[in-house]
């Protein structure tokens, strides 16, 4: 397995898991050292990466006798400043089983992409893309040249991945309480929901099948936040069976609670409605005063022409008409008309006096409404109850087209004025704040003191802590979520901030974390559905052929289910099933039902469970 990319976090968590969960021998390209002197060199972070998750997989995989099966060693580390053919050449690609791409800039990933496909027609190729249209249509293009070649196969073919797309769903749920997780692929629904610990002496609710008992318990309830590096009793306990669900009764529980075939693919929605976007335009250009002041407006008219067909007895069109009149001041005066027909007509003279200021603010607010289109919205005055975003590099983009996708309230801090998600924020009319977060006065620009919760996303850790931190000095019970690297150092993050504030609660992520195993599983030539963050481990979901996977054949659900390792969540029936049972997705799964060849299964697994059932070599047995 070869891993080509920028010296980023996503590249060398990606080498380490290839090594450390699934064996294989690895070789990574990263830029010469020295570049960057601010972040450590390569062969540093993906040994210490190495190092954690070798400890992770042995706790797992180790018998007790000391017989993990040995620690790997790190992968091979090839500093090159261009992928040029000669680079691709000694890094093995044409003896290479699949390439990673994961450089920051998406046209450097599809120019070494062709590239290496010449040198190896049956390389298979995982590229990060950020740019979705343009993923699409080198997927297809590069999987029809190799149909062509005649070599149309699963070792030819072509995944492309975004981890902004990944990790993005996960990070948004982080910032919005009561908000379920939920794995969106090729037209596939599972949605799961943190239940908080059940009080003394109730039951909590059951779904489809408990995912994971959390950390968090009754007399704890923000929990240890946990990872797969944190040791046992530390985390959170993935895919538990009944009896430790039933041992754990007052822990909180990730649990599935439907899983739906919607017919759409991720990211697609439908298209509107004739008249669905109608209604914008007039909230964009027109105040909220100005509206009200032309619907008292249209109501006074409409009351002087109910006035008018009862006092005359005049049709109602005929009515209206002399009212308009009226109102415009284009009638004859009524002199010899009856007095309620003068009242009426002095009326509507001064409601069409009323009608010239609010022309006027309508031309002055379209005009200013269309001077400002180019620019950003600043932080309405009265506005709480929001999320403040800070970064809008890729991650911070698809959040916060995320975030206005559940039509929550975002205020969003970007030192970068040509930042990428800038254009976005604009174009959503989002309220935005240009300004390092670092300095004083931006996070309260940003209304951060009657925030709901704070999404501290930036590239940097420690401006994301620092960001919590001040966020929190303002408003003690702010909702804080950080991007974090390092699980080691987010533990240490989580405890500090967990003592100063109890009653607040605090969340971290890795987006390389989240988005690596997604990676990991195309380089072995599978498609994960998607990941599940469980507080800072993570639960993958994959569709898998029963017919390829030698332990899943044959047996029954009850019998394939692997506490800590697999679970079946979903099943589709092939075919050549009998009558009165056609092919659709089965979630309320029987349990003596024998999986079949032609049978196709959704799995739930954990890091360490997929390798043992993607590896191409055999893995340390588990205990």
């Amino acid at each position: 397995m070869v891993v080509c990319g920028g010296d980023n976090a996503l590249a060398h968590r990606l080498a380490a898991e290839l090594r450390g969960v699934y064996g294989e021998q690895v070789v990574l390209v990263v830029p010469p050292a020295g570049r960057d002197e601010r972040r450590p060199t390569g062969r540093a972070m993906t040994t210490a990466l190495l190092g954690r998750i070798t400890a992770a997989v042995s706790r797992t995989t180790g018998n007790g006798n000391g017989e993990g099966g040995g620690v790997p060693g790190p992968p091979r580390i090839l500093e090159a400043a261009d992928f040029t053919d000669d680079v691709l050449t000694e890094a093995g690609i044409p003896q290479a089983t699949a390439l990673a791409l994961m450089h920051d800039e998406d046209e450097t990933n599809i120019r070494t992409a062709l590239a290496a496909r010449r040198l190896n027609p049956r390389l298979r190729l995982v590229i990060r893309l950020y740019n979705r249209k343009l993923g699409q249509h080198l997927e297809e293009l590069l999987d029809q040249a190799a149909a062509v070649a005649g070599l149309a196969t699963t070792d030819a073919s072509v995944t492309v991945l975004s981890d902004a797309d990944t990790a993005a769903p996960a990070l948004a749920a982080t910032a919005v309480a009561g908000t379920s997780k939920v794995v969106h692929a090729y037209g596939l629904l599972l949605r799961a929901v943190e239940r908080t610990p059940p009080a003394p002496g109730q039951v909590a609710p059951r779904g489809l099948a408990t995912l994971a008992l959390l950390s968090a318990t009754a007399n704890d309830p923000a929990g240890a936040e946990g990872s797969d590096d944190a040791g046992a009793g530390a985390g959170p306990r993935l895919l538990p069976d009944d009896a430790a669900v039933a041992a754990a009764p007052g822990r909180g529980a990730l649990v599935l609670e439907t899983v739906s075939y919607s017919g759409t693919a991720a990211g697609s929605t439908p298209p509107p409605g004739f008249l669905a976007g109608l209604g914008v335009p007039l909230r964009q250009l027109f105040s909220r005063r100005l509206r009200w002041s032309v619907a008292g407006f249209a109501a006074a008219v409409l009351g002087m022409a109910i006035a008018s067909i009862v006092t005359t007895d005049d049709t109602p069109l005929h009515a209206t008409y002399l009212t308009l009149l009226d109102l415009f001041s284009l009638n004859d005066p009524a002199t010899d008309g009856p007095t309620s027909r003068q009242i009426l007509q002095l009326l509507a003279g001064l409601v069409g006096l009323l009608l010239l200021p609010i022309l006027f603010a309508a031309v002055l607010e379209a005009l200013g409404t269309f001077r400002t289109a180019s620019s950003l919205r600043r932080p309405p005055r009265g506005l709480s109850g929001h999320v403040v975003l800070l970064g809008l590099g890729k991650i911070g983009t698809r959040v916060l087209a995320r975030l206005r996708e559940l039509d929550i309230p975002v205020v969003c801090v970007e030192a970068d004025p040509e930042a990428r998600g800038i254009s976005l924020a604009r174009r959503l009319r989002v309220p935005t704040v240009i300004g390092d977060v670092t300095e004083e006065g931006v996070l309260e620009a940003a209304k951060v003191h009657r925030a709901h919760a704070l999404l501290a996303l930036t590239s940097a850790d420690t401006i994301n802590l620092e960001a919590a931190l001040y966020g929190r000095s303002v408003k003690p019970d702010l909702r804080v979520a950080l991007r974090l690297y390092d699980d080691e150092f987010a533990t240490a993050v989580y405890r500090t901030l967990r003592a100063a504030h109890p009653g607040a609660l605090t969340r971290s992520r890795s987006v390389s974390a989240l988005a690596a195993p997604a990676f990991a599983g195309a380089m072995m030539g599978r498609q994960i559905l998607g990941a599940l963050p469980v507080e800072r481990s993570v639960l993958l979901f994959a569709a898998l052929d029963v017919s390829l996977q030698p332990q899943l054949t044959g047996r029954t659900i009850a019998d394939v289910f692997r506490p800590g390792a697999w679970r079946v969540v979903a099943l589709e029936r092939g075919s050549g099933e009998g009558p009165g049972l056609p092919p659709g997705l089965e979630w309320d799964l029987d349990p003596d039902y024998t999986l079949r060849p032609e049978d196709r299964v959704v799995l739930a697994a954990t890091r360490q469970g997929l390798a043992e059932l993607l590896a191409r070599r055999p893995l340390p047995a588990r205990p």
